[in-house]
């Protein structure tokens, strides 16, 4: 079977040879300390990127099968962006910098985590209407339909997914956490236009790469709008307003024969999660074992079979020791017999994971999942 046979056999429950070892990518900063520590080679992380062939090719030499995060989309973004630039500068080094969507944030020397913002710019109809609305009106030229011309024999190793964007979480971010809680308080007509606008370029995005005849073997939007004690948004303004925008498209994608999405969402996702399943989306992913211990078993108990999962390995056991990582191998072997669920490091590889445990972790899901 190829690895692209197996991951849906397994998401289908349908029976497959072995189960797929699957990972999320990596750090930057964690492929250069291995290439500083010895085990691999300054042209062997050039131009990595999620599932391209630098990555497949790091993938064989580590053990794992394939990146799940390998996917084709369009343009859903603003279009063109804002004109970055430095608004302020402070005897410390450090800058305030206005960014490609108008948010305003701290920039400083040496930094390497989010940057913190301080200011955002959309925060009125004048300014949507001025700045903001025009650049997320759906073109062709959104999609590059050469690119998926290769992509219309849909034979390949590992499974690809389509992209479908982002219905949430990008505006989350432009108009950051507080800034989207005043909206929908004191302009709940206007907070609402901008879903309802984004939804739909992304939609129209979708809707012409499947019609261009490119296969696809999953579905799959980007989100993250949870922190660590739920999610930024309330559960019934979500259900309300980004929902139904959801069921529009996975019912285009399973039109096309895409029965499997997934979705990307960081943190403590439980109060998402049936919104997430009504409206078509099927698969979480990467399920961060996190501070809250997520997990697909009580979600499972609560929903059935109909929920499906990527993710779930607790990646921290890769800076511990080998009883660790035996220990987390073993406590997903009662994941796996659920059915429907792949495991997979909760998130990007960190610069704190030891090469060897990453290796003897790959060796381990092998011989015990053979």
């Amino acid at each position: 079977m190829t690895n692209r046979e197996r991951a849906l056999a397994v998401l289908r429950y349908e029976p497959y040879d072995r189960l797929p070892i699957v990972h999320f990518g990596y750090w930057g900063e964690t492929l250069q300390k291995w290439v500083d520590e010895g085990h691999l080679k300054s042209d062997e992380v050039r131009g990595y990127g999620d599932g391209n062939e630098v990555d497949n090719a790091l993938a064989a030499k580590v053990g794992f099968d394939f990146n799940w995060n390998w996917m084709v989309g369009a343009n859903g973004w603003l279009d063109p962006g804002l004109e970055s630039k430095v608004v302020a500068e402070f005897p410390d080094g450090s800058k305030h910098m206005v960014g490609g969507d108008g948010v305003i944030y701290l920039s400083k020397p040496g930094a390497g985590s989010i940057p913190a913002h301080v200011d955002y710019l959309l925060k009125d109809r004048a300014v949507w209407e001025e700045q903001f609305k025009w650049r997320f009106q759906w073109s062709e030229q959104r999609v590059n339909k050469k690119a998926l011309e290769s992509l219309r024999s849909g034979e390949r190793e590992n499974p690809l997914g389509i992209h479908c964007g982002s219905l949430y979480g990008n505006i989350r971010s432009m108009l950051t956490f507080e800034g989207a809680c005043y909206m929908l308080a004191d302009d709940e007509a206007l907070f609402t236009e901008i879903i309802d606008t984004v939804a739909e370029l992304n939609y129209q995005n979708v809707r012409c790469m499947l019609e261009s005849g490119a296969k696809f073997d999953f579905a799959h939007f980007w989100e993250d709008i949870c922190f660590k004690n739920g999610p930024c948004i309330s559960p019934r303004v979500f259900r309300e307003k980004v929902g139904p925008h959801y069921k529009r498209i996975t019912d285009l994608t399973r039109k096309h024969g895409i029965d499997v999405c997934s979705l990307d969402c960081d943190g403590k996702i439980d109060a998402l999660v049936p919104i997430w399943l009504e409206n078509g989306v099927n698969t979480m992913f990467p399920i961060e074992v996190g501070t809250w211990g997520a997990s697909i078993a009580p979600w499972r108990e609560e929903y059935g079979k109909g929920l499906l999962g990527v993710g779930g390995m607790n990646k921290n056991v890769f800076a511990r020791d080998k009883a660790a990582v035996a220990a987390e191998v073993e406590r997903l072997r009662r994941l796996v017999d659920l059915g429907g669920f792949i495991p997979c490091p909760d998130h990007r590889i960190a610069p704190d994971a030891k090469w060897d445990l990453v290796r003897y972790y790959c060796d381990e899901m092998r011989r015990v999942f053979a």
